[in-house]
């Protein structure tokens, strides 16, 4: 199976990377190939013996879609993306990304059906964003879509031509729902969600960090490695069996950001949670406030999504990884 990973120079793009790798098989079938794109130059992974190519890429670039499905992947995971805070700040970046780069890999695929007949299948990272207020307190599978943001209306229009495009026989396609990844390593990004890794992150590593909203938000995570698991679970299922409504809720954790700051002090103590500065910001908190609580994301779960098992997991995991445990 060659598989085609936008977006691999991410955080999960290069763990999905390694975890394709180290199973050796994708979908149920060996992994024969590998084509790695992002906006920069992503990372060849090691101890893969099959032909790579990585390559940074701008799906919006004349032919450049055309040219990333050149090799006819068997399945392809589009999780490149503009996160929410620089969509929302940025609205014609947001669409140029978001938007009509999914349209066109899209449209390059409808392309190459009619050509010769290719038809891969299409996991979709879309976004909890593409809910929005009055919620109830918690949110079932069929609940409407009514984002409050940009980056959530460019995330349901994804989420709506993927299923168009799987109706007409295009491709197979899946659209996944993550919820916030937590907790990310590395430098802190522009999502708006961002300060949830981060009030975990930084302390741990005796630094500052920032927290612009109040203790009282409460939120939808799934730790890297989840996040992954769903990808890969995704990548095996018979999607003929999933029926037309193909974009799902991932399971999660339902936490508070006091929740949070618990979950940090079982972990690291007092002194940790005291390098936690609260700074409101109106933007941030307008946009957070805006995303769902809690989920009962039961279709997923039927189909044999997983989540972590509570949000001191979730920490544990980070600090076993980055920390020594």
């Amino acid at each position: 199976m060659h598989a085609l990973i936008l977006g691999a120079a991410g955080m999960i793009g290069r763990r999905l990377v390694d975890a394709l790798v180290k199973d050796g098989q994708v979908g149920g079938q060996m992994l024969s190939a590998l084509t790695l794109l992002d906006v920069v130059p992503p990372a060849a992974p090691e101890g893969f013996s099959g032909p790579v190519r990585a390559e940074a890429a701008d799906l919006t670039a004349p032919g450049a879609a055309e040219a990333a499905i050149a090799g006819r992947p068997g399945v392809i995971f589009h999780l490149a993306a503009v996160v929410s805070g620089e969509a929302e700040a940025n609205l014609e970046l947001g669409y140029r990304v978001n938007l009509d780069g999914t349209r066109l890999l899209l449209d390059a695929i409808r392309a190459a059906n009619a050509a010769d007949g290719y038809r891969p299948k299409l996991v979709f990272t879309s976004s909890l964003a593409v809910f929005g207020p009055p919620f109830p307190k918690v949110i079932p599978d069929d609940h409407i879509l009514r984002p409050a943001s940009s980056y959530g209306v460019q995330k349901a229009m994804g989420e709506l031509m993927l299923a168009d495009y799987a109706r007409r026989g295009f491709l197979d396609g899946i659209g996944l729902r993550l919820p916030t990844i937590c907790v990310r390593p590395g430098k802190p990004n522009k999502a708006a969600s961002g300060f949830f890794s981060g009030i975990i992150r930084e302390p741990l590593a005796g630094q500052e960090a920032i927290l612009p909203v109040p203790d009282t938000v409460r939120h939808w995570f799934a730790s890297p490695a989840a996040a992954v698991g769903f990808l890969v679970h995704a990548a095996g299922l018979d999607l003929a069996a999933i029926g037309p409504r193909i974009s799902l809720t991932m399971p999660g954790v339902s936490a508070t950001v006091a929740e949070e700051i618990e979950a940090l002090r079982r972990a690291a103590g007092d002194k940790a949670v005291a390098l936690i500065r609260r700074a409101p910001d109106a933007t941030i908190a307008r946009i957070v406030g805006s995303w769902p609580e809690a989920f009962e994301p039961e279709a997923a779960l039927a189909l044999g999504f997983r989540a972590d098992e509570s949000f001191d997991a979730i920490v544990a995991q980070h600090v076993a990884e980055f920390h020594g445990g």
